[in-house]
Order: C-alpha cells, then sequence, then structure tokens
C-alpha cells in the first residue's frame, strides 16, 4: 500500500535541508539540461494539501476543451487533432477525444484507436523535413479532459534531447507560426490518408 500523503511528506522531509529543499535532481546534471547546477536551487517542500483541489473540467459543462470540440485540423467522430499556438519547438500538437473524458475512463475501443492514432501522428511529424523526433506526452494533473501532447524536436538539436525538452520548449522563442501552420497542415493530411476522418468537423 502507499504511503498516506503525510507519510510521504515525512518520508521526502528527510531528505531536504533546513529550508525544507531536496538536493538538485540527477536530471540537473545531464548535458542536456537547460540550467547550470550553480546557483541552481530547488523550491522548498510544501506539505501535502488534501482533498487535493479540482482540475479544469472536472463539470463537463465547464470544460474548455468539451466547448472546443468542433476546433481544429483534423477530425473523425470521437477525436480532434489541434496546434497548440506560440511554441519555442517546430511543432506541438494536442489530440483529444471530441466527448468528455479522461483517460482512466476512456472506453477500451477508444483506447486502442488512441495508441493507432498516436503511433500514426509520430510518424507522420517524424517525416517532416528538419524534425528529427516527434514525443508523446500525457499529463492529467492539470485538466479533467484527456489531452496528448505531440512535441517535435528540431534536428541537429541533441542538447534538446529527452524529457528536457518541454522545459526547452518554454525557454526557446516562439517558432515561425506560419511555419509551424504549414507542418501541422502537412501532418492532418497525412492523418487524413492514414487514418479516414476529415479536416473540417463534419463527421
Amino acid at each position: 500500500m502507499a504511503m498516506t500523503p503525510d507519510e510521504f511528506y515525512q518520508h521526502a522531509l528527510a531528505a531536504t535541508d533546513s529550508d525544507n529543499r531536496l538536493p538538485l535532481s540527477r536530471m540537473t546534471g545531464w548535458e542536456i539540461s537547460p540550467f547550470e547546477q550553480d546557483g541552481l536551487r530547488v523550491t522548498p517542500l510544501r506539505p501535502p494539501v488534501v482533498p487535493e483541489p479540482p482540475r479544469h473540467g472536472e463539470d463537463p459543462a465547464r470544460c474548455n476543451m468539451c466547448a472546443a470540440r468542433d476546433r481544429g485540423l483534423w477530425f473523425n467522430e470521437r477525436w480532434r487533432l489541434d496546434r497548440i499556438a506560440g511554441a519555442g519547438v517546430p511543432l506541438i500538437l494536442m489530440l483529444y477525444p471530441r466527448d468528455h473524458y479522461d483517460m482512466a475512463d476512456l472506453p477500451d475501443e477508444m483506447a486502442a484507436e488512441m495508441g493507432v492514432l498516436g503511433t500514426r501522428i509520430v510518424r507522420h511529424m517524424q517525416a517532416l523535413p528538419h524534425l528529427a523526433r516527434a514525443h508523446m506526452y500525457r499529463f492529467g494533473d492539470g485538466a479533467a479532459h484527456l489531452h496528448l501532447w505531440f512535441f517535435g524536436r528540431p534536428e541537429g538539436q541533441s542538447q534538446l534531447f529527452g524529457s528536457w525538452l518541454p522545459v526547452w520548449d518554454d525557454l526557446l522563442p516562439e517558432y515561425p507560426a506560419d511555419l509551424a501552420a504549414a507542418d501541422a497542415g502537412q501532418v492532418a493530411e497525412a492523418l487524413l490518408a492514414s487514418s479516414g476522418g476529415a479536416l473540417t468537423p463534419t463527421v
């Protein structure tokens, strides 16, 4: 059985300094880290908050992702794909169920389709010139409506490898929107060819 919130907090506090700061993570020593360790500090560890505050969209009637169910680049009856504007990396796409589901309550047939679509989106992104790799992420703490991130890493930028890529994206200047939109359109066209659906929410 997992530790209680208080047990976990006390367990973690045992590794902190007098200001409740944990030591720097091993990741900050990797050569792909965007930060130098000298002068870098960890935020003090805060005590647990239980019950946890609700995520955005816990009430489907107030969910922004549900309200945007007809916005995007590609659609079928169950899913939509959209581009995230303002990114620092060449391309970030997001796959959403059009109806209100989180990952844990996604029906099995949609879960299977999600795996196929995710693989094809990665494949189509990596077919773009000068986009070396596409990474798929799922973070579920901010919103109750499932959303899958697809980050495209620029070719040749080995410092942007791996799990630090979303942090680098936040640090980089905004990538030219016209180039990102054109590449997103190519991915949508390729997904239309590989998976059916439509480029407008007519299905």
